[in-house]
């Protein structure tokens, strides 16, 4: 596992697993006209969708962690960030 335990290999993969996960929740829960019609950003719905679409880099970073890839950790969570920051701004 040590030839995996790079930065840039958890930053692309914090970047990646997100946008995979929302669009699969977006297909799934049929959330797609909503999208289109702007209606997701009332009640703020964009934030909690951004916010869980988090969920599985996090989940990953912990198994990281327990097998102690610390840069690929420190890549998932900086790859994060993004989607943390954008429910942010989104929400106020």
């Amino acid at each position: 596992m040590d030839r995996f335990d790079r930065y840039w290999i958890g930053i692309l993969i914090g970047l990646l697993i997100p946008a995979l996960f929302g669009l699969t929740y977006i297909e799934v829960m049929n959330l797609w006209y909503p999208l289109q019609t702007f209606q997701f950003q009332a009640g703020g719905v964009l934030s909690k969708l951004l916010l869980v679409c988090v969920f599985p880099d996090l989940a990953l970073l912990f198994v990281f962690y327990t097998t102690d890839t610390w840069r690929l950790a420190k890549g998932v969570l900086a790859g994060a960030m993004p989607y943390v920051l954008a429910a942010l701004i989104v929400s106020m």
